[in-house]
C-alpha cells in the first residue's frame, strides 16, 4: 500500500496561501457589502443627520424618505418600475433569442462564412457605445418607433448581441457533437436538435447571459434620457437621476431611491446565482 506523504513545509505553505486567499476574499466582500449597508442605513435618516454623521445608526427607523419619494412632482416610481421591467424584458428576450440562434449556427456548423461572422462580432465589441448615439437617434427619429420604448429596446439588443453571442458560441462548441449525431440518426431535425438538446444543456449560460443583459439594461441611463422624452415612458434609472439633480440636498431621498433601484437587481442575482456561477465557470475544467 502506498501513502501520499506531504511534507510539513508544503502543508504550512498551503495553509498560509489559504489564509491569505480567504483574507483577500473577505476584504473584497466587505468592499462590496459595506457601501450597500451604508446606503441602506442612511436611507432612514434625514439629510441633516447624514451630513452631520453618516456612520451612526439612525435615531429613529422610519419610512419618511421612502414615502417622500412618491410625493415629488413628475416622479411615479410604480410607472418607472413597470417601464424598467418592460424594457429589460424586451432586451433580455431579444438577446436570448438572437444570440441563441446565432450561437447554434456559429458553434455547430464550421464554414468560411462563420469565421468572418466571428471576426465581425469581435470587431463590433470594439465600437464605443457613445459613437452610435447620434446615428441611432437619426435612424429612430425617422422610424415608427420614435417616442416609444422600442427606441431604447432595439439599440440595447444590438449593443448586447455581440458579447452574448460570443459567450454562448464558446459554450455551445464545448457541448459534445455526438449528441447531435445521435439525435439526427433517430430522425430529429436541425430545429429539434436546437430546441431539445442545445437549449436545455445551455441553460446555465443562457441564465448568465440573460442576467448580464438585464443588469446592463437596468442600469442604462443615457439612451433613456435621449430617446424617451416623456416621464411616463422613462425607466427607474432616470428617476434616480432626477432625485440627484432636482433634489440634490435631500440626501435621505437619494439614499432611498438608490435602495429601491438596486433591489430588483439583487433579487434577480440571488434567485439565479447558482446558474450564473455555472455559466461563468463552464468549460473551465475539461476531462
Amino acid at each position: 500500500m502506498k501513502y501520499n506523504y506531504v511534507k510539513k513545509s508544503d502543508r504550512i505553505k498551503a495553509s498560509v496561501y489559504g489564509c491569505l486567499l480567504y483574507a483577500f476574499l473577505i476584504f473584497w466582500a466587505l468592499l462590496t457589502i459595506v457601501p450597500l449597508l451604508w446606503v441602506f442605513i442612511n436611507s432612514f435618516k434625514t439629510s441633516n443627520d447624514i451630513l452631520l454623521n453618516s456612520l451612526d445608526l439612525p435615531k429613529r427607523w422610519d419610512l419618511r424618505n421612502y414615502i417622500n419619494m412618491s410625493t415629488y412632482p413628475d416622479m411615479n416610481l410604480i410607472t418607472a418600475f413597470k417601464n424598467s421591467m418592460l424594457i429589460c424584458g424586451g432586451v433580455v428576450s431579444g438577446v436570448l433569442i438572437g444570440a441563441g440562434f446565432a450561437s447554434f449556427a456559429l458553434g455547430r456548423f464550421d464554414n468560411w462564412f462563420n469565421k468572418y461572422v466571428n471576426a465581425l462580432l469581435s470587431g463590433c465589441m470594439l465600437i464605443p457605445a457613445f459613437s452610435t448615439l447620434i446615428p441611432n437617434f437619426v435612424l429612430i427619429s425617422g422610424s415608427p418607433f420614435r417616442g416609444t420604448q422600442w427606441a431604447v429596446i432595439l439599440p440595447l439588443i444590438a449593443s448586447n448581441m455581440s458579447f452574448s453571442t460570443i459567450l454562448l458560441t464558446g459554450y455551445v462548441r464545448s457541448l459534445p457533437r455526438e449528441l447531435d449525431e445521435a439525435a439526427i440518426i433517430d430522425g430529429a431535425s436541425v430545429m429539434q436538435v436546437f430546441v431539445r438538446i442545445i437549449i436545455p444543456l445551455s441553460k446555465p449560460m443562457l441564465v448568465t447571459v440573460g442576467t448580464m443583459a438585464f443588469i446592463w439594461t437596468y442600469n442604462e441611463l443615457l439612451l433613456s434620457l435621449v430617446y424617451l422624452p416623456t416621464r411616463n415612458l422613462q425607466p427607474v434609472s432616470v428617476i434616480l437621476s432626477l432625485v440627484s439633480n432636482m433634489y440634490g440636498t435631500d440626501y435621505g431621498a437619494m439614499m432611498a431611491s438608490i435602495c429601491l433601484t438596486i433591489l430588483p437587481v439583487l433579487l434577480l442575482y440571488i434567485a439565479g446565482q447558482k446558474q450564473v456561477v455555472k455559466g461563468l465557470t463552464a468549460g473551465a475544467v475539461k476531462g
